[in-house]
């Protein structure tokens, strides 16, 4: 197999398997934490232009060559996001270990591996940076899924109690 074939390779497997236990969250969760999810896609695509016209890294991924790698973004990172409210949402430091522990995953071995199969590599941003934006973002997201929720409870309750006074 040459190195494109398991760049390849590697690279459909970061989309395709996390996607495989999405269906064990149920889909209550699944919606409920859609909005955080997707919230989160947009501000790291938007994090990935910027930093590849700032050359803070480079991806050289297969599965989408330019400015915003998908592969990682809307794979294990969108899978990743939905599990973690889904386990850990309500129990804000329990979140937040669980954050830091997978970002340090993700800052240092992940982005070491991903660096030694060529895929990605930071340039201009070391790992302890990345690190640190990612537990500041999950505490940003984190708020961001308590508004969310606070608004749906909000605009549920005045259904709730006409259906109580009706009833």
């Amino acid at each position: 197999m040459s190195k494109h074939n398991k760049k390849m390779a590697f690279s459909l497997a970061m989309v395709i398997f996390p996607w495989l236990s999405v269906p064990f969250m149920g889909k209550n969760s699944f919606f409920r934490f859609l909005p955080v999810a997707s919230f989160t896609n947009l501000f790291i695509s938007v994090l990935s232009v910027v930093a590849n016209k700032k050359k803070w890294w480079i991806n050289k991924n297969p599965l989408s060559p330019g400015l915003v790698d998908f592969t990682y973004i809307l794979g294990p990172f969108f899978v990743a996001t939905l599990w973690i409210f889904k386990l850990t949402y309500g129990k804000f430091s329990k979140y937040l270990i669980t954050n830091i522990v997978l970002d340090v995953i993700n800052a240092y071995p992940f982005a070491q591996i991903w660096e030694n199969l060529g895929i990605f590599k930071l340039k201009k941003m070391n790992h302890t940076i990345w690190y640190f934006i990612c537990v500041g973002f999950a505490i940003v997201i984190y708020g961001f899924q308590y508004i969310i929720e606070k608004s749906i409870r909000k605009t549920s309750s005045p259904v709730a109690e006409s259906r109580r006074i009706n009833e």
